[in-house]
């Protein structure tokens, strides 16, 4: 813990040092260009889920979401599940580290402004159960949500969604049990999301199934628009 406190507190006060490769980077970057270019940006993916596409795929959308397509009307995962994204994922969900989410979360918001479209007027990063966050002692999700509202001009609303019980960690599970195991999952603050162009935000979608519930249950209280935002998207 103290090791992990002490790169914290370095990562913190070198802010122009990359976060990949510790040389100097341009002022208020969290990467050399070197590094900026070699992670595994996400640019060629499915507009209704967010997975990697073939670069040679002209279509926005892949075949399983032409076929059955998720109930949010957007996803975008800024980078591919793999190295060196993967191990800071890692370190921020597990490993006690919240510095990659300021890390990653910078590296979105530069994204996030680029894009064309208008911006979501709410952001809700995913509720963890109170067991499971009382474990953790902080929800990832919410670290995330921090750093990208401190960059782009996002309202973040922690509040409006909530677990209404503790289910089963994911990772355990196939894509029906997965499914299943956060079906009613979700309760909403209805008031919060009516009428409203919604963002949803997690660290890593696999299957979507959390994603689409939250989505469903977001909707279903209101929501004009809802999109599914993560880190980075499973092959």
């Amino acid at each position: 813990m103290v090791d992990n406190i002490s790169r914290e507190l370095l990562d913190l006060l070198a802010p122009s040092r990359c976060y990949w490769c510790r040389c100097a980077a341009p002022a208020g970057r969290v990467a050399c260009a070197a590094c900026n270019a070699a992670l595994p940006w996400n640019t060629h993916a499915c507009r209704a889920c967010g997975i990697p596409l073939p670069p040679a795929q002209g279509a926005p959308v892949c075949a399983d979401c032409l076929r059955d397509s998720p109930p949010q009307d957007r996803s975008w995962a800024a980078f591919r599940y793999e190295a060196p994204i993967a191990q800071a994922i890692v370190d921020l969900k597990f490993h006690g580290r919240l510095t990659p989410a300021h890390v990653v979360g910078r590296l979105m918001a530069e994204q996030l402004i680029q894009r064309p479209e208008p911006l979501p007027e709410l952001l809700i990063p995913i509720p963890l159960s109170s067991a499971r966050l009382r474990r953790r002692g902080y929800n990832q999700a919410l670290a995330l949500g921090r750093a990208l509202a401190g960059v782009v001009a996002l309202r973040l609303a922690p509040t409006a969604a909530r677990r209404t019980r503790d289910t089963r960690e994911q990772t355990r599970l196939d894509a029906a049990q997965r499914r299943r195991n956060v079906r009613g999952a979700f309760a909403i603050d209805a008031a919060a999301v009516r009428g409203r162009h919604v963002a949803l935000l997690d660290d890593v979608v696999t299957t979507g199934a959390t994603m689409a519930e939250l989505a469903r249950a977001v909707s279903a209280a209101g929501a004009t628009r809802v999109e599914a935002w993560a880190v980075a998207r499973v092959r």
